[in-house]
């Protein structure tokens, strides 16, 4: 599960894009393209919900590849995860998303401590 905590802390297991692609789910694309075009007023479409991760090889949705301030931020300063950023704690890009996400805080966290959380339990890695 490690690998697939996004660099700004969320989980992209539970991403509803990264879901669609895995198990080939058009239905779930399309549900999905309808709320975020929504969510960001912005023209969405089904074939643009594919992604295998934001850490991993492989597609990545339009945003996560390359509009992602976070995204960007984390490969320029050469770090796994904002976790590892001397500024997480003073940092509003990712600051956003940990305020809507308290489990990002969590996941970033355990970064920092050589842990990872599965199901709700730290485990060493």
């Amino acid at each position: 599960m490690k690998d697939m905590i996004a660099y700004c802390g969320l989980d992209c297991e539970t991403c509803d894009a990264y879901r669609a692609t895995i198990n080939d789910d058009q239905a779930l694309r399309e549900r999905t393209a309808k709320k975020w075009a929504e969510l960001n007023n912005a023209p969405i479409l089904p074939e643009h919900i594919n992604c295998e991760g934001c850490r991993a090889d492989g597609v990545k949705t339009v945003y996560c590849d390359s509009l992602c301030g976070i995204r960007q931020c984390a490969l320029e300063k050469r770090v796994t995860t904002c976790g590892e950023c001397s500024e997480l704690n003073h940092c509003q890009t990712v600051g956003a998303i940990i305020a809507n996400n308290p489990d990002a805080l969590h996941h970033l966290k355990g970064s920092q401590d050589g842990f990872t959380t599965e199901n709700n339990r730290q485990t060493e890695i």
